[in-house]
């Protein structure tokens, strides 16, 4: 069955892990970045694929290794990378049509509502056997979030910082998880945030006129309706400086990088290179 995000949303043609950059080709083919040590840039083979997503992970949580999704137009997954915990084990997964990949674990949205998890599930991030509705997922650290139909969150995980106090939030279109933060998007355009607030993450009040959201590790993006880029939280390798980016279509944020699609295809990026998953 094919799924029904067939024609793909903004935040899943560009994926950013914690040393690789991903992109969707128009052709539905990937292009990757960075660092490759766990073969997660091992991604030339794939074809009509209608999304990616990318294992983020803190600076310092571990040495890097990461993991890479795809999710074809047909409605199953591929992922390759680093798969200590099970995270890359999708290859049976069947009627997605979203997904999103966190540390050590990867969601799938069904056609049906319902999630599907593989990997680490030491937090309880991968405890969505109830969930129902969902029409999106995204991945923290140790925690999910799922956007019900309905535009409201549920959460699952690592509550230590507040990053899964969403029950209040409504009228939501898109979520994001960061390290230790959850941002949603509000239909007006407007964007919530919860959890840790000491690198400034969750400073988006001001934001104005949303289509899209990211969330790194201690930074966040925000997407205006005139294709500039906002940003909130730690600058520490130059993530954050977007302020010159017109014409996108497309954002993604990493551990301490940020990626962009522009309307004419073309990519931007910037922040940590030290893999050269900037060199766009």
């Amino acid at each position: 069955m094919t799924p029904l995000n067939t024609v793909p949303t903004p935040s899943s043609v560009a994926a950013a892990g914690r040393r690789h950059s991903l992109w969707r080709r128009g052709d539905g083919t990937v292009g990757a970045l960075g660092h490759n040590g766990a073969g997660e840039c091992r991604v030339s083979s794939w074809r009509n694929i209608v999304a990616v997503a990318a294992g983020n992970v803190h600076t310092a949580t571990n040495t890097g290794r990461s993991h890479s999704v795809g999710l074809r137009h047909d409605g199953s997954v591929v992922a390759t990378g680093w798969n200590q915990h099970g995270q890359c084990e999708v290859s049976q997964w069947r009627r997605i049509r979203a997904i999103a990949a966190g540390w050590r674990f990867t969601l799938g949205v069904r056609d049906d509502g319902t999630v599907a998890a593989t990997g680490r599930t030491t937090e309880g991030q991968c405890e969505v056997g109830r969930w129902r509705d969902i029409s999106a997922v995204s991945c923290g650290d140790w925690h999910s979030v799922g956007l019900r139909h309905d535009g409201t969150l549920t959460g699952t995980g690592n509550n230590s910082f507040g990053q899964l106090n969403v029950s209040s939030w409504s009228d939501l279109v898109a979520v994001a998880a960061g390290y230790r933060h959850t941002l949603g998007l509000h239909s007006s355009g407007r964007v919530s945030a919860t959890g840790d607030r000491a690198s400034g993450t969750c400073d988006v009040a001001d934001w104005r006129d949303i289509v899209d959201i990211a969330a790194g590790s201690a930074h966040s993006l925000g997407l205006t309706r005139e294709g500039t880029v906002v940003t909130a939280g730690s600058n520490s390798h130059g993530q954050c400086d977007t302020g010159g980016w017109r014409d996108v279509v497309a954002i993604a944020a990493g551990s301490q990088h940020s990626l962009a699609i522009r309307r004419d295809g073309s990519l931007l990026a910037t922040g940590d290179n030290a893999h050269g998953q900037c060199n766009v």
